[in-house]
């Protein structure tokens, strides 16, 4: 059977993780968290970069950081995991879900300024599939409103918009370095970027229970109090040394994974060509890191009849998000009033087995599977 994921593994992350725990600090903020950080913040271009135990979080710290109050609104795509609107739904807010484009499954710029109400806080861009969602547009309509935009680039580390990394452009940004990621710290793990100063000081305080026991740490306070909300926000040493591990090597994985993002573009441009599928769409302005392949097929019967054609075959393929808006949840949380490609584009998407190292032998059986599914 062909998995549908392997994590990542570079070949130094175990003597990092080793060396972390002969240290005299695995609890957090070690000398390996400090490398991540500084490593974010060069290659990124960030003001500020915090490791944080998930994407979760640090999605929970930016509904914080921007003091989302009960009755708040926060627009947001549908077709996005839970946590995007978990984070805001926690806070109080309600979520205004808005259509997606059918071409990059991202949320339909051309439909948000009609969902800003005089509620509206903030703009929660999602960049399916590490392809930008069209942020000039977003950041035109958030600066004449006055909104916050926090993007979820839970998929999008070493993707760019414009030539600008994603989760840089907004007021703040999120990252996901779970297992199924480019990019993981050992199963679990995430990042908040800051690219507005003024919440630097608030995100280390509250990231650590709402302690200023950073200020503690770098000598600036004789002892550390707590001083305002938080939790535990604060990833173990073992994840940083583990996730420093694979950001030593990071632009070798992007091009690893490219390649074979490349390859299954270029082997199933025919079924393509032929009407069976479609296939992935990238704007110009945009730059992807091949975090996933994925096909979109005819229908919600012909994808489950695929998925099972495919597991006969050998090859565990997924469907993705049911869209938030349909949930029991949801329903209760949020409203969506434009549904013409939300519901309909994500019952025909499959995701197809990419991780890093996959072989070129295993990526064509892939193709042959599907490439017999059509009797081509």
């Amino acid at each position: 059977m062909i998995p549908f994921n392997k994590p990542p593994l570079t070949g130094n992350e175990q003597q990092y993780v080793l060396q972390a725990m002969q240290s005299s600090k695995i609890s957090g903020d070690g000398q390996f968290t400090q490398k991540c950080h500084q490593w974010f913040e060069k290659e990124l271009g960030c003001k500020k970069a915090l490791l944080t135990t998930s994407c979760t979080h640090a999605l929970e710290m930016a509904a914080i950081l921007i003091d989302i109050q009960e009755g708040d609104e926060v627009i947001m795509p549908s077709y996005t995991f839970v946590s995007t609107a978990n984070a805001f739904v926690l806070r109080g807010a309600k979520i205004v879900f808005v259509d997606i484009r059918p071409d990059t499954m991202n949320i339909d710029e051309t439909l948000i300024e009609q969902s800003v109400t005089d509620k509206t806080k903030a703009i929660v861009p999602v960049h399916y599939a590490g392809v930008s969602c069209e942020m000039d547009l977003i950041m035109d309509i958030a600066n004449r409103h006055n909104l916050f935009v926090i993007e979820d680039a839970a998929q999008g580390m070493m993707s760019t918009y414009k030539g600008k990394p994603l989760g840089t452009i907004g007021h703040l940004g999120t990252f996901s370095f779970h297992e199924t990621k480019n990019y993981t710290s050992g199963g679990e793990g995430g990042l908040l970027i800051i690219n507005d100063e003024r919440f630097i000081d608030r995100a280390e305080i509250i990231r650590e229970k709402g302690t200023n026991r950073s200020l503690f740490f770098r000598g600036m306070v004789d002892k550390y109090s707590w001083v305002d909300i938080g939790s535990s926000y604060l990833p173990n040493e073992l994840s940083a040394a583990y996730l420093w591990g694979q950001l030593e090597k990071a632009d070798e994985i992007n091009q690893d994974r490219l390649e074979t993002w490349q390859y299954y573009y270029e082997n199933l441009k025919d079924l393509e060509d032929k009407g069976f599928i479609v296939l992935p769409s990238t704007p110009n302005e945009c730059v992807h890191n091949a975090h996933m392949f994925y096909i979109k097929v005819k229908d919600l019967k012909e994808r489950t009849d695929i998925l099972k054609f495919l597991v006969d075959n050998g090859v565990l393929a997924v469907f993705h998000y049911v869209p938030l808006h349909s949930s029991e949840a949801g329903l209760k949380f949020g409203e969506l009033s434009n549904n013409k490609y939300t519901t309909k584009e994500s019952e025909r998407l499959i995701r197809l087995p990419i991780w890093h190292k996959i072989t070129q032998k295993e990526c064509q059986n892939v193709i042959d599977v599907l490439l017999k599914f059509y009797v081509i």
